[in-house]
């Protein structure tokens, strides 16, 4: 169940952490929200890496090549994270890590820009398109994006009367030039 929402919230916080070349990834957080049997349930991702390219003042040029760690998926219950590593639902034995590779960027006004990525969870690919804020400190830029996806696109899990489908995926990541 949350085992579909992770994969899903890792690649996300991979394509918002975009930045300038030869970047460092210093902090990510990648979060992950659903629903099963009417209860909120929620997790995180861990293990982003990322080759980040980002270019505020031409995003056009810029591009994302990330992935995480499906076996980091951690909802604070061990039996349900175990379950969700299994190969109902992120198979993480066949498939270890879930990728996000960007396709374009447009700048929307701000701060603000949305970036479209193909999203790869369990040899399914599908394009997504994430908005995100970019800011700069010094030598610091954060990038925090947030979109939704459905689980069963990516066949973790199956159809479910108790298990929602709608996945919504938090991604905070700050890099260093």
């Amino acid at each position: 169940m949350k085992k579909f929402l992770l994969p899903i919230l890792l690649i996300i916080i991979t394509t918002t952490a975009f930045t300038y070349i030869n970047s460092t990834i210093t902090r990510s957080v990648i979060t992950f929200k659903t629903r099963n049997m009417g209860i909120g349930v929620d997790g995180t991702i861990s293990g982003l890496q990322a080759d980040v390219h980002f270019n505020p003042s031409d995003p056009a040029t810029s591009t994302i090549d990330a992935s995480v760690d499906a076996n980091s998926i951690n909802t604070d219950n061990s039996s349900r994270d175990e379950h969700l590593r299994g190969e109902d639902y992120f198979d993480v034995a066949h498939y270890p890590k879930i990728t996000l590779k960007s396709v374009s960027f447009k700048h929307k006004n701000g701060d603000n820009y949305t970036g479209q990525f193909n999203l790869n969870i369990k040899g399914k690919s599908k394009l997504v398109d994430i908005p995100f804020t970019y800011t700069q400190t010094g030598n610091t830029s954060s990038f925090k994006g947030s979109f939704k996806l459905n689980r069963l696109d990516y066949g973790i899990g199956s159809s479910s009367l108790v298990l929602a489908d709608e996945v919504t995926v938090n991604i905070d990541a700050g890099v260093e030039r």
